[in-house]
């Protein structure tokens, strides 16, 4: 379980996060929604670790990541929005440099690179340097190194961008089984399509701030729209509206 309690961070002047606070369950898919500098991405990287807040705490599994960030980090498994892969290598030397990096010695590493590069069908290019993949097969490198350690807690910034039909599918299949298999699974995307195959539960942050939180039935339900896409446009417009008042 990932927890968000009171964030705030600012870069100079500008207000990046104000104050958000949400809850992503055990055994749930939690969709992170908003539009372009709402605070989404700055909002992840706080509860990887890769900054601290200026204000509010992270809890991962009930631990304080900012007293305990290594072992916060030994709990979840990150894609984020910079892929960060190693160009000069193949996409197995990627996967198990992360693992070895895990603590795993070469023979687990070895073995779990295998299991997930079958799982993301991924055999035909594993052996390949990742100078010159496409977005998505970088997308599937980048995603086979966050699950290479086995996390309870999963964070994707973005996991379907780059990604074509099959590759989506293959992707969603994933994160389903994390969910089926109890994990804590929070996902960043623009992508509507995938909010209303994958989310059990969606949070919208605007101009820094959580504008909604809740189940896609209980979102649509507030703002009495039968459309999710229309139901997260009505909500962003009254929270602009409010900004502005």
């Amino acid at each position: 379980m990932i927890e968000a309690q009171d964030l705030w961070k600012s870069f100079g002047a500008t207000q990046a996060v104000a104050g958000v606070s949400f809850v992503a369950q055990d055994g749930q898919i939690t969709g992170l929604l908003g539009p372009n500098g709402a605070g989404k991405t700055t909002t992840l990287r706080m509860l990887y670790t890769l900054m601290r807040p200026d204000r509010g705490s992270v809890r991962v599994d009930g631990i304080d990541a900012a007293a305990a960030p290594v072992e916060v980090r030994r709990r979840i498994g990150v894609l984020p929005d910079a892929r960060g892969l190693y160009k000069r290598l193949s996409a197995r030397e990627n996967v198990e440099y992360f693992a070895r990096l895990h603590g795993m010695t070469a023979q687990q590493a070895r073995h779990r690179c295998s299991e997930l590069l079958r799982d993301l069908q991924m055999q035909s290019l594993a052996d390949r340097r990742t100078e010159g993949f496409s977005q998505g097969e970088r997308v599937k490198t980048a995603i086979a190194r966050a699950l290479v350690h086995d996390p309870r807690n999963v964070i994707l910034d973005e996991p379907g961008n780059g990604l074509d039909v099959m590759a989506n599918r293959l992707l969603r299949d994933v994160l389903r089984g994390l969910r089926t298999e109890g994990r804590c699974v929070l996902i960043s995307t623009h992508i509507m399509q995938e909010v209303v195959a994958l989310c059990d539960r969606i949070v919208i942050i605007a101009y820094g701030r959580v504008v909604a939180d809740g189940t896609p039935e209980a979102l649509r339900e507030h703002s009495q729209e039968r459309n999710l896409e229309d139901a997260f446009m009505k909500v962003i417009g009254a929270a602009a509206l409010e900004g502005n008042a």
